[in-house]
């Protein structure tokens, strides 16, 4: 039973000191000084005796009924100033602004502020206000009021030099000063903007004059340029629609231009081909006609020429010969010698005149002859065969130049048949002379009805004939 009585008191000792532990144990917040008064205390930074300690950020014992301890704030405080000046040219102004404040930091300045505020924290905006109405008002009555409104950092800084060292005596430092509004009951600065703003509005009434022209010029070109897009989209649209005409058209006449171009390359095609044979005909004609009429022409005038050179020779050589015989002779014999030549001269003339003559003939007479069958070819026809009947009637009969044996049937009119048959054989140079002279050219210089060859009946040897002349028996 005494054990636990023990045990009880210890743990009623440790309660108790744990409660007076908790009374005793004071903790400074961060924004606050704990302010510990009724013992001599040594501070870093202070004088000797001041008595009371100051705390800061940490905790500390307190004798309760030795020791009072009173909190002081280190929260940033503000006060409104509404102060009214006179400017250094007599102009009265109310100038508007604020103070932010706290209490410093530092032993120094909590040790002045706790001296002065502790019991009146509530009164410390007010005394700071008294404190820089004063020194505004000294500062503006030595500024003029261009000063103040151009350059207001200078003011805020003199205001903060002048209430610097009272600032620090109350145990405050300023974090800010603001000057907000400088008022004007005159209206000394509105006059005094007066003319900056009517050249500010004369500016302005000019700069939006030359917005308007600005304007209305681009107002002007865009319509244009939108007259001008009207426009070319209106040509646009008509190019495209007569095209679109023009295609339709072309469609409408593409069965018909189809047609035509068919009949036309048919036409084209026809006439290329009558072209070709009419081509083919003149080169046959060429070949078949023109070419030896040509080559017999050229025969019969070579040969000419070659006979006429050759008289023109001899009587060149004789003339020579003469010639050389009267030089050998005497002087006296000469006379006689020239005029043998002169006569082998003119002979020699004499026959190439004739010769020319000749050919002259000729000439004529192809060229009657051409003119002849131009006029009447039949009568031509008949007089080349009247003249080269002989020659047809040998033709004829040369058929049976190699029969050895012949039958004739139906006795003398058999005979009459083949007879006529032969010279029909015979006669088929008529028809020939015919077809000749009818592809002779006007200038008569076809091929002659003299040098067609008479038909004959064939080369091959025959031994032995039959023909049945009559009723076919």
């Amino acid at each position: 039973m005494g054990i636990g009585i023990l045990a009880g008191a210890v743990v009623g000792a440790v309660v108790v000191l744990i409660v007076l532990f908790k009374m005793m144990w004071r903790v400074a917040e961060p924004n606050e000084a704990l302010i510990i008064s009724g013992s001599n205390h040594k501070n870093e930074g202070l004088g000797d005796g001041m008595g009371f300690r100051i705390v800061t950020g940490r905790g500390t014992l307190v004798v309760p009924g030795v020791q009072a301890v009173r909190k002081l704030s280190l929260d940033l405080n503000e006060t409104q100033l509404q102060v009214e000046c006179v400017t250094h040219q007599g102009i009265p102004l109310k100038v508007r602004g604020v103070v932010i404040f706290k209490v410093g930091d530092d032993f120094v300045s909590i040790a002045n502020a706790a001296r002065r505020f502790l019991d009146q924290q509530k009164l410390m905006s007010e005394r700071v206000h008294i404190v820089f109405a004063g020194h505004l008002r000294a500062i503006v009555g030595g500024l003029t009021v261009e000063d103040m409104i151009r350059d207001r950092e200078k003011l805020t800084g003199q205001a903060r030099s002048a209430c610097g060292t009272e600032m620090e005596k109350l145990g405050l430092i300023v974090d800010s000063l603001q000057i907000h509004e400088i008022e004007d009951p005159t209206g000394y600065i509105k006059n005094l903007a007066a003319p900056h703003a009517a050249a500010v509005q004369r500016d302005a009434r000019i700069a939006q004059a030359e917005a308007n022209r600005l304007a209305t010029e681009a107002e002007q070109q865009a319509a244009a340029r939108m007259s001008e897009a009207t426009r070319d989209s209106e040509i646009l649209q008509a190019g495209y629609q007569a095209e679109r005409d023009q295609a339709s058209a072309r469609a409408r006449q593409a069965g018909p231009l189809a047609e035509a171009a068919s009949r036309q390359e048919v036409v084209v095609q026809e006439t290329r081909v009558a072209e070709l044979e009419a081509h083919r005909k003149e080169q046959q004609l060429q070949a078949d006609v023109r070419k030896p009429a040509d080559a017999l022409a050229y025969e019969r005038r070579t040969l000419a020429e070659a006979e006429r050179d050759a008289r023109i020779s001899a009587a060149q050589a004789e003339a020579r010969e003469t010639e050389l015989a009267s030089a050998a002779t005497a002087t006296a014999t000469r006379v006689t010698g020239e005029a043998e030549a002169a006569a082998a001269h003119a002979k020699g003339l004499a026959v190439a005149e004739a010769t020319r003559a000749k050919g002259l003939a000729e000439a004529e007479s192809i060229k009657a002859r051409a003119a002849a069958l131009a006029e009447n070819q039949e009568a031509v026809v008949a007089q080349q065969l009247a003249e080269r009947w002989p020659e047809i009637v040998e033709a004829g009969a040369s058929a049976f130049g190699n029969v050895d044996q012949m039958v004739l049937l139906n006795g003398a009119d058999g005979m009459a048949d083949m007879f006529a048959k032969a010279l029909t054989m015979g006669g088929t140079g008529l028809g020939l002379a015919r077809q000749l002279l009818s592809t002779m050219g006007p200038n008569g210089t076809g091929r002659p009805a003299s040098a067609v060859p008479a038909a004959r009946g064939g080369d091959e040897e025959v031994t032995t004939v039959e023909i049945t002349v009559g009723d076919g028996e």
